[in-house]
This record gives C-alpha cells, structure tokens and sequence, in this order.
C-alpha cells in the first residue's frame, strides 16, 4: 500500500495550516518589514527542493517554499485586516 499521497495531503494541509497564525503573529509583531525573511525561507526551501533525493521530502519541501511566498501577500494582506479593525494593532510597535 502507498501513502505517499496521504502523507504530502496531511503534511500540506498542517504546513498551510502553520501559515495563518506565523503571518498574523509576524504582522502583529514584525509588521511587513519582516517580509524578507519569509522571501529567503522560501528561496532556501525551493533549493533544498532541487537538491533532495527524496520524492515525498522534495515535495514538501516545494509547499513550504511557496507557503512562504504566499505568506508574503498574506502579510500585505493582514496589514489592511489590521487598519480594518478586523484584528488588534499592536500598540508597542511604531511603523
């Protein structure tokens, strides 16, 4: 039996899943200007992508570099949810 699928369908979903609340708490923390981080993870992970063996871990590897680019318009994104009003502005931080 192959759970090859099973197991890159779980591990997206809990990689995707790990994103929401890293963008939130980076915007709430870091503001946009931690985007370069998430734009380096990315680069880093779709390289290890290249170069691992491995099918099932070079798959991975490729979701997580783009959840990282995605995360990059999430954060654009959660700075306008934040002048919204939809989710709390952090008082200490100075933009």
């Amino acid at each position: 039996m192959n759970i090859s699928g099973l197991l890159i369908g779980t591990a997206t979903f809990v990689i995707i899943g790990a994103f929401h609340p890293l963008v939130i708490k980076a915007e709430y923390h870091l503001g946009v200007r931690c985007w370069p981080l998430f734009a380096l993870s990315g680069m880093a992970a779709c390289t290890a992508s290249l170069l691992v063996a491995h099918n099932v871990v070079a798959i991975l590897l490729g979701v997580l570099g783009f959840s990282c680019f995605w995360s990059i318009i999430e954060l654009f994104q959660q700075r306008k949810r934040v002048e919204k009003g939809w989710f709390p502005k952090n008082p200490k931080r100075k933009e």
